[in-house]
């Protein structure tokens, strides 16, 4: 009896010191919580970037006092601003592979901005679409094919930086004798001309602001205007940047091959690099062979010597003040 009694006494100091315990526990995580919410409210700041009261594409003005265009703009800023690693990684490309591109628009008499239509597209990446669209412009492959890439086991042009960006200012060419508009031939790009040309006529306008369309070809312009605006004036979203950090242009030197190649790896290890390498500068190669049946002539990109080491690279930079206009200055941060 006395026994049970004292088992009794015991468990109940037991009950009562776990439920101290609970109640202590209970306090401090009372506690941490809001010792917490006080830390978030301290330190989390979000603003929201003012929208540009104008802004054009290539010339052409955006209806900026039209509600729906104002906040359709604004969206896509917000997108760029907060989309941190993304827009980070174009800042870092740009670098690399704008002066690749500039002067292919240039020669073939297409504005400067369709640069950020790349952007739009793949973020200056080879990339593959889940419609199968592959490469910095994006071309699915009859559209590539339309226009003179060339296609196969052994080769994919749609990796060529070079020849994809001719192709897509013969694409651009087609486009603006169509409809006249820079703006409609951008929108096009993501719409297909003859989808352009039947949603202009099924809703009796001339223009892309004026269209009602699926939610990516409604944002897609205003993508590419986000991108340009971010990119002319990244301190004023919050991007301070400096030279090292941006990736920087590529040395390399250009070999002719006209003859086939039975190994893709041999050749590049004759030529004091490796394969990894050679698809590196020349992702438009898609095997480890390269049969050229036709013996046709094709460059392919090597790397100067040492121009492999970064630092190496770093020094090669050339300056582009154009570029840095906007960027941060030591004496912002002093």
């Amino acid at each position: 009896m006395l026994k049970s009694k004292l088992i009794y006494i015991l468990s109940g100091i037991a009950i009562g010191l776990g439920a101290m315990l609970f109640i202590f526990a209970t306090a401090d995580i009372r506690n941490q919580d809001k010792e917490y919410k006080i830390l978030f409210n301290r330190n989390m700041k979000i603003f929201i970037p003012d929208t540009p009261d104008k802004a054009s594409f290539c010339g052409e003005e955006v209806p900026l006092e039209t509600y729906f265009v104002k906040e359709a703009y604004e969206r896509e800023i917000m997108s760029a601003t907060y989309m941190h690693s993304a827009t980070v990684t174009m800042f870092k490309r740009a670098y690399r592979w704008f002066p690749v591109i500039e002067p292919i628009l240039k020669k073939n008499g297409i504005p400067d901005e369709f640069k950020f239509l790349a952007v739009a597209e793949s973020n200056l990446g080879n990339i593959v679409s889940p419609a199968g669209a592959e490469g910095f412009w994006q071309f699915i492959k009859p559209t590539a094919l339309h226009y003179g890439l060339e296609i196969n086991a052994d080769v994919d042009e749609r990796y060529n930086l070079e020849k994809a960006t001719e192709a897509a200012c013969k694409y651009f060419k087609d486009a603006y004798s169509t409809f006249r508009s820079w703006t409609l031939v951008a929108a096009s790009y993501n719409r297909g001309i003859d989808g352009m040309k039947k949603a202009l006529q099924k809703q009796l306008v001339n223009d892309y602001y004026d269209l009602y369309l699926n939610d990516e070809t409604s944002r897609y312009v205003f993508r590419i205007l986000a991108y340009k605006e971010v990119y002319t004036h990244p301190v004023s979203y919050g991007f301070y940047l400096r030279e090292r950090d941006f990736y920087p242009p590529l040395s390399t030197r250009i070999v002719a091959i006209d003859s086939p190649i039975s190994s893709l790896p041999a050749f590049a290890l004759k030529m004091k690099i490796n394969y990894r390498i050679l698809r590196e500068l020349n992702p438009w190669l898609q095997s480890y062979v390269f049969p050229n049946k036709g013996r046709k002539i094709y460059t392919f990109l090597l790397p100067k010597e040492g121009s492999m080491n970064y630092d190496f690279l770093l020094k090669k930079i050339p300056p582009r003040e154009t570029f840095f206009h906007d960027t941060l200055r030591i004496n912002e941060i002093n």
